[in-house]
């Protein structure tokens, strides 16, 4: 990607936080000097996945599959006196797809904060192994109703939710609008815990070709 589109999807982002009134915490809107003014906190930050991320998936058309994310909160796996819980907002254009993807490891809650409509679809391709052990669940929860996951795309407005299970390939979409959404999981590692369906990257290389106006969480610290 190049640096001006991660630019410009951050901003639009930043815009659809104003809109929806969220307050965001202070290294949201630090710039490049202050990660450096600022190097043990960036570090802490970097170490632990914590902040903006934008990805194509490696295929060079963000508009259609892409995704602007901002990780609140994490720990580290496994790591005594780290937090085991995760925290992440999610802003997910029309017709805007994050590919299909699954977790060993990670139990999530998508929460449709506001905007448009959330569609999450489920295949039974591609599944992995829970880290641990338990047997693969093809059984989705709405706001506590369980629902079949697999043969249906499942549509979530303002206020609802969805439970992914763990090992099953999972993709959504925005429709009608930009959809504003949180995640609430157990500790997220992007690094080691995103299995696509497709051969495809977790994170987009950068063309420099305008200055940042933030940097991404593997940009920082000691990523």
């Amino acid at each position: 990607m190049k640096r001006s589109d991660v630019n410009a999807a951050i901003a639009a982002a930043e815009r659809q936080l104003a809109d929806h009134g969220w307050a965001m915490p202070d290294f949201a809107a630090w710039t490049p000097a202050d990660h450096a003014a600022n190097p043990e906190r960036s570090r802490w930050l970097a170490e632990r996945q914590i902040g903006w991320d934008v990805t194509d998936f490696g295929l060079g058309d963000f508009a259609r599959r892409g995704l602007v994310l901002f990780c609140v909160r994490n720990g580290l796996a496994g790591v005594p006196g780290e937090r085991p819980y995760a925290e992440k907002l999610l802003f997910v254009g029309v017709d805007q797809v994050t590919p299909f993807h699954a977790h060993k490891m990670k139990l999530e809650d998508i929460i449709v904060r506001g905007g448009g409509t959330l569609c999450v679809e489920f295949t039974a391709e591609g599944t992995v192994t829970p880290a641990d052990g338990e047997p693969l669940d093809d059984t989705a929860m709405i706001d506590g109703m369980p629902v079949p996951a697999i043969g249906q795309v499942h549509r979530l407005r303002a206020g609802q939710s969805i439970t992914i299970p763990r090992g099953l390939q999972h993709s959504f979409w925005g429709e009608g609008a930009p959809v504003f959404v949180a995640e609430v999981s157990q500790c997220n590692d992007d690094k080691g815990d995103n299995f696509f369906l497709e051969p495809l990257g977790r994170f987009s290389a950068i063309d420099e070709d305008a200055p940042a106006h933030r940097l991404l969480w593997n940009e920082g610290g000691a990523a």
